[in-house]
């Protein structure tokens, strides 16, 4: 590991004149640390944002459930109100990765990387949830941009994460043996005037599946969803799951998410 300066704000806005080309904001670091130990990843300055106290903490309204950037993963599982509201947003957290993860790992970090396997950026585009950052106000749908990539600019932090109470919801994944990521995990959402059916693991950013979600607008019941046959073009392949495989995995696990409402 390349020697670094380390810094550890006190609030957002030291944070963010702290930042540079060279700079990495650190959360949990369950994605920073290893990258640089490893080599893959070098910085000029590390701006630690833990002791930043607006960063953390869960406020629950009668329609919505916000969660701060560096409240950790299994806050969000323990979480009386959040299993209240939403249980599924509790049971999705409860089971990333191992103990170790969820302790330490953060939902702002977690949706600022992107991984195409991670659980929560599912659950944003589900819930219809809006991104606070220390500039904006950004819906899920249009900050996840690609694999690693989202609408944040250099300098910008995430805070909050809003997420919309649904009607229904319940979370289904198939994970990875090993690093218990996402080979394929699908959130449904049932709101008022819509459901949504997101998913990640299978291509290279989380999505919503119109045909699903346009489906079960329609008629929320598991039996609309038997016989479709999803488009696989654009699906991951590799050693864990064929394009093909993912595809029936995440008609399967649907049908299981919706079944679980």
């Amino acid at each position: 590991m390349k020697t670094f300066s380390y810094h550890s704000p006190k609030d957002v806005k030291e944070a963010s004149k702290l930042a540079s080309t060279s700079s990495a904001f650190l959360a949990g670091g369950m994605t920073s640390i290893p990258s640089m130990k490893l080599g893959m990843a070098t910085y000029k300055d590390v701006i630690d944002l833990k002791k930043i106290k607006k960063l953390s903490g869960i406020k629950v309204s009668s329609k919505a459930v916000t969660i701060g950037a560096t409240t950790k993963h299994a806050e969000v599982a323990a979480s009386k109100e959040v299993q209240k509201a939403i249980p599924a947003l509790a049971k999705l957290a409860g089971n990333i990765g191992d103990a170790q993860v969820r302790n330490k790992g953060t939902i702002g970090g977690s949706i600022s990387n992107n991984d195409p396997s991670a659980c929560y950026p599912s659950a944003c585009m589900a819930l219809n949830a809006v991104i606070h950052t220390s500039d904006r106000k950004i819906e899920a749908s249009k900050f996840f941009k690609g694999m690693f990539e989202t609408a944040l600019k250099k300098g910008e932090i995430v805070e909050a994460v809003e997420f919309e109470i649904p009607e229904k919801a319940d979370y289904q994944k198939h994970p990875n043996p090993a690093s218990r990521y996402a080979i394929v995990g699908v959130f449904v959402a049932k709101h008022k005037k819509e459901v949504n059916v997101a998913v990640t693991g299978a291509k290279s950013c989380v999505y919503i599946d119109k045909d699903l979600s346009k489906k079960l607008s329609s008629d929320f019941s598991s039996s609309v969803i038997e016989g479709i046959e999803l488009d696989d073009s654009e699906m991951n392949s590799d050693m864990h799951a064929s394009a093909e495989y993912r595809a029936n995995l995440v008609s399967l696990y649907a049908k299981k998410a919706v079944e679980a409402c």
